[in-house]
């Protein structure tokens, strides 16, 4: 059953952890970089359900990855542009890693060759 995968738990409860920062960006951001969170974060859910569902996991374990790559980057910018206290950032950081460290063994347990990691720099 759906609600007893772990990553899907952990990812649904980041989301909701998501939807009330962001809620709290000022108003000139919350169709930018807002909304450009969240929708990343609902990403990352709808890719893990699909994963769940799906025969071959790794096209959907792929868009999780990235998915979750870019919610890394959005957290990190409302970080840097003083969106969220430093407390928060580690939170969500703490978090992102945890779901990273759930996508990953997934995707090697399912038989996956592992997804590529973005250039550094």
């Amino acid at each position: 059953m759906l609600k007893d995968l772990i990553i899907f738990q952990k990812a649904y409860d980041f989301l909701k952890w998501v939807h009330v920062l962001t809620g709290k960006y000022p108003k000139a951001e919350k169709f930018v970089l807002a909304a450009r969170t969240e929708n990343a974060a609902l990403d990352l859910l709808s890719a893990v359900i699909e994963a769940n569902n799906a025969r071959d996991k790794a096209p959907a374990l792929g868009r999780a990855d990235l998915a979750l790559e870019k919610t890394r980057v959005w957290v990190r910018l409302g970080f840097e542009l003083r969106f969220m206290s430093l407390k928060q950032y580690e939170f969500g950081s703490r978090r992102l890693d945890e779901l990273g460290r759930l996508l990953g063994g997934w995707n090697k347990k399912s038989g996956g060759a592992g997804v590529a990691a973005l250039p550094k720099g």
